[in-house]
């Protein structure tokens, strides 16, 4: 019987063999002694995790740190940007030497940028670094069950 372009044809449907009968069971067999943490998978932990009040204490500690610094980051580097391209001016005014008020605040942009590098990396260090190593142990100890 032809098939309709829908369906697909396995390897064994050729007419020059026999079909194939597998004699490995479709799927695992269980034991009626095994405890529900041996049927359990090794996903279902990580997946519990996340509804976990501590796991998502620690979301919240990191989202106090990152939202308000990057919107303050964002609103910096605008204005850097307006400034440049609207008061060139006032950007070009000499604070010493060659050096310009442009080129001291584009001097400034990247060092603040190493700045929250460094406030985020104590912040996360000191906040949430060791919950997150206490909460991840844990998950290790029931996944590796």
């Amino acid at each position: 019987m032809p098939q309709s372009r829908h369906e697909s044809a396995s390897p064994t449907d050729s007419p020059d063999t026999p079909a194939a009968t597998s004699t490995e069971p479709t799927s695992r067999p269980t034991s009626t002694t095994t405890t529900a943490h041996e049927n359990a998978h090794p996903l279902d932990a990580h997946i519990a995790m996340f509804t976990d009040p501590r796991f998502i204490d620690l979301k919240k500690r990191l989202l106090r740190f990152i939202v308000p610094v990057s919107f303050a980051f964002m609103a910096w580097y605008l204005l850097y940007v307006l400034l440049s391209a609207y008061a060139r001016d006032f950007m070009s005014t000499v604070l010493f030497g060659s050096v310009n008020i442009a080129l001291a605040l584009g001097i400034a942009q990247f060092v603040t940028t190493f700045g929250i590098a460094v406030a985020y990396s104590t912040y996360t260090r000191r906040h949430v670094d060791p919950e997150a190593s206490a909460l991840c142990d844990e998950l290790n100890e029931e996944t590796s069950r």
